[in-house]
């Protein structure tokens, strides 16, 4: 079983893979990579294609199913809740020194010889001692989470069939259905793309369209000129 500050292991990824397929959704813990989620449990609903992209592990977390990467989430001790125990340091207090103010000394005047009497030989000195000053609220250092980056978009430009196509995904989830485009569209959107090896590709498969669609319109021609020399014989006869 994976450290929870490492991830997961390609044998825990595949330990995982098994149990969905068994009809199980493993428990998993957020490690500190999840950002300021870390710490809680969830479970594992689905694992997408990796291929597509790095964020496939499905994870259920309250009423939301999120995909998060492998390093995101380590598998889940044995009786963990919703949050796992001490997953989270408490947060820092920092109380600043206590500073003792000086010993201050009041000290009378003295008293006049007719009214001191027995008691009030000498001066006499009272000292009042500071207290010391409250320590000042405890401050807390609380680290701000690291926000979750966003999955990846991918737009795909696709030639197949002689029609040009587009698409578009983030991360598992589908932004926009390949929909069709015209040749002229799809050229500028190459363009942008300055790669000589793309250009000339794309260079040869509008030559062959156009090579294609100068053959069937002479072969339109053609047919269109027997059915004149067809309609004119008809027309003398008649």
């Amino acid at each position: 079983m994976g450290a929870a500050g490492q991830g997961l292991s390609a044998d825990e990824v595949q330990g995982i893979r098994e149990a969905l397929a068994a009809g199980r959704k493993p428990k998993v813990v957020f490690t500190a990579a999840a950002g300021q989620i870390a710490g809680q449990v969830g479970q594992v609903v689905e694992l997408t294609d990796p291929a597509v992209s790095d964020e496939f592990v499905v994870v259920r977390f309250g009423r939301d199913e999120l995909p998060f990467s492998p390093a995101d989430v380590a598998v889940a001790p044995r009786g963990a809740g919703r949050r796992v125990a001490e997953s989270k340091p408490e947060a820092e207090v920092v109380v600043e020194p206590v500073v003792a103010e000086p010993e201050f000394v009041l000290e009378r005047a003295p008293v006049p010889e007719q009214s001191r009497g027995d008691e009030s030989r000498g001066e006499r000195r009272e000292e009042s001692k500071v207290d010391a000053v409250e320590a000042k609220p405890a401050k807390r250092a609380v680290k701000a989470a690291k926000p979750k980056a966003p999955a990846g978009l991918t737009v795909t430009l696709q030639y197949a069939e002689g029609e040009w196509t587009v698409a578009a995904q983030q991360g598992s989830k589908s932004l926009a259905k390949p929909y069709v485009v015209k040749p002229a569209e799809a050229l500028r959107m190459v363009a942008l793309v300055d790669v000589p090896g793309v250009q000339e590709a794309v260079e040869q498969i509008l030559a062959a369209e156009r090579a294609e669609a100068e053959q069937q319109a002479e072969k339109l021609r053609a047919e269109l000129a027997e059915i004149e020399a067809r309609l004119a014989e008809l027309r003398e006869a008649g």
